[in-house]
């Protein structure tokens, strides 16, 4: 009894322990993106909700492509999305964003509530928490300590909700056609590259203890 009191003390502390490293950094969600919000899960997913909650089964890692904090933080601040956004702002004025930022030296920020939907990555945003890195150009790699901080991201998250996909960004076109996949418009598509395949591979190796789905073949 002693030895399963001590086990179960002990994973408490360990969850709670990447959760007490989480550092809180609100992107604005005021009511102008919680209507945005609501009119994309209706318009792109056929989803009519009360609320902007998503059941998480998925979690998809990014990276910024911008070299700082700041200005990755600024990106997503907004609600409505900025007119440098061309190739996305037909389908909605919902600015991007994800739930979850980790910055260079691995130091992990929620921007929003992980179970509120983000605009990170199309066809699945409706049940995927979305992780974006700073930097991922070639002057500015994603770090080892990023690399870490992913991993712990994902133990805590898998540990709390039940994730069925890990996923880079560049494998949503995968999804096409499977049950999670609710994009409505076939010609919607961005090509994407994000966090590149090592680095994916990396987060998969080390968290393979969850046994998540293997990413569907593209057809």
């Amino acid at each position: 009894m002693k030895k399963c009191l001590l086990l179960f003390s002990l994973l408490c502390f360990m969850s709670c322990g990447i959760g007490r490293q989480i550092v809180d950094k609100p992107i604005v969600f005021n009511k102008e993106r919680e209507i945005l919000t609501l009119e994309y899960l209706s318009k792109r997913y056929g989803l009519e909700q009360q609320s902007t909650t998503i059941v998480p089964k998925m979690i998809v890692l990014h990276w910024t492509a911008i070299p700082t904090l700041e200005g990755s933080f600024k990106a997503f601040e907004k609600a409505k999305l900025p007119n440098t956004r061309p190739d996305i702002t037909n389908a909605s004025a919902l600015n991007v964003s994800s739930q979850f930022l980790i910055d260079q030296d691995g130091t992990i920020y929620r921007q929003m509530s992980e179970t509120t939907m983000a605009r990170h990555v199309i066809g699945l945003n409706h049940c995927a928490i979305g992780v974006e890195n700073v930097g991922g150009t070639e002057g500015v790699p994603l770090t080892k300590k990023q690399l870490k901080a992913n991993i712990r991201l994902v133990k805590y998250l898998a540990d709390k909700y039940n994730i069925e996909y890990l996923i880079g960004h560049y494998e949503y076109t995968n999804f096409v056609g499977h049950e999670l996949w609710l994009e409505k418009d076939d010609g919607y598509r961005t090509e994407k590259t994000d966090p590149g395949k090592d680095f994916l591979e990396k987060v998969k190796k080390a968290t393979k203890k969850y046994n998540f789905k293997k990413t569907p073949i593209q057809k």
